[in-house]
């Protein structure tokens, strides 16, 4: 036998003798085993189809949420009248940006909310709210409400530049708060009207649109900002009719809250942010494996019906 015949003999003897002896580590034996296949990929995230009967329902479920556990409603009322206060001084001060700026509604709006879709999420579950969980709903998914916050001030930094440039080409210089509300309600500047709430829809829609579930299925499901805000938007774009009436109802409330300075937002801002944890119940069916759900540190309340041990 040759030499070389005899090297090649020994070679395959030691590779056979690693891969059975005992002796060996086993991150030894694991790195010289084939990488597993890949597991199944994700269930698509499903959509219910809407009825249009289905936004008022929302509204009712979102009350009789609120009235369930008010004190912690009320709380949260208390910072979108805060909101709104500000607001007021804004357009007092500087009225360029109040369409902008009221972009801060959309964008804290939902975020605010989290406490109250944490509250409904606890109700459905027949657990008991607490005011603490209410607060810091949140923190299990800073990093994906931080990325899904960025895109939204993104799309509000655009919203305030769009308001100016409109400003900018329709008057000489920015009109004061008595300047604004004379520009708005003078027949001769329909154009600038126009163009003003043109751009303040089409930056409110896009918003509304990529939010509209997107944060109360970040708290109930273990998904990404991106696949969440598209799956809002493919709500919208699959179903605009429905979509539309519920935004629509959402800013008739609005509205009617902001009149008796802002006050109402106590209790229609609550209302609306259970309601829309609802509108995401109703809309998105259910995961399919219990894998896609965060965990909970709230163990269910006996008292409470529908509860489980």
């Amino acid at each position: 036998m040759s030499a070389a015949d005899t090297a090649t003999d020994t070679a395959t003897d030691t590779a056979i003798d690693t891969a059975t002896d005992p002796r060996v580590e086993p991150s030894a034996k694991a790195a010289a085993d084939a990488t597993p296949p890949p597991g199944p990929p994700p269930a698509p995230i499903r959509l219910k189809p809407l009825a249009w009967s289905d936004p008022p329902r929302w509204l009712a479920l979102g009350w009789r949420d609120f009235v369930r556990h008010p004190g912690i409603g009320l709380f949260f009322g208390l910072c979108f009248t805060g909101m709104g206060w500000a607001l007021l001084k804004v357009f007092q001060e500087a009225p360029a940006w109040t369409l902008a700026l009221s972009a801060g509604f959309l964008l804290m709006g939902p975020f605010i909310c989290m406490g109250l879709y944490q509250v409904s999420r606890r109700l459905e579950r027949g657990e008991r709210p607490d005011f603490g969980d209410a607060l810091t709903a949140w923190d299990e998914h800073t990093a994906q409400m931080a990325i899904f916050g960025f895109v939204l001030l993104v799309l509000e930094m655009l919203w305030g530049r769009a308001s100016l440039v409109v400003f900018a080409v329709s008057f000489d210089g920015m009109p004061d708060f008595k300047g604004s509300l004379l520009a708005l309600l003078n027949p001769e500047n329909i154009g600038f009207i126009v163009a003003y709430v043109g751009v303040g829809a089409l930056f409110a829609g896009l918003i509304f649109a990529v939010s509209v579930i997107s944060i109360p299925m970040m708290l109930d499901r273990r998904v990404d900002a991106i696949t969440a805000g598209l799956t809002s938007l493919r709500l919208v774009l699959t179903q605009p009719g429905v979509m539309l009436w519920w935004g629509a109802l959402l800013v008739i409330a609005v509205v009617a809250a902001l009149l008796p300075w802002f006050l109402g937002l106590l209790v229609v801002g609550p209302v609306l942010g259970h309601a829309s944890w609802h509108a995401y119940r109703g809309s998105v069916e259910p995961p399919e494996s219990a894998d896609e759900l965060p965990g909970s540190a709230v163990r269910p309340d006996p008292s409470l019906p529908g509860s489980t041990a």
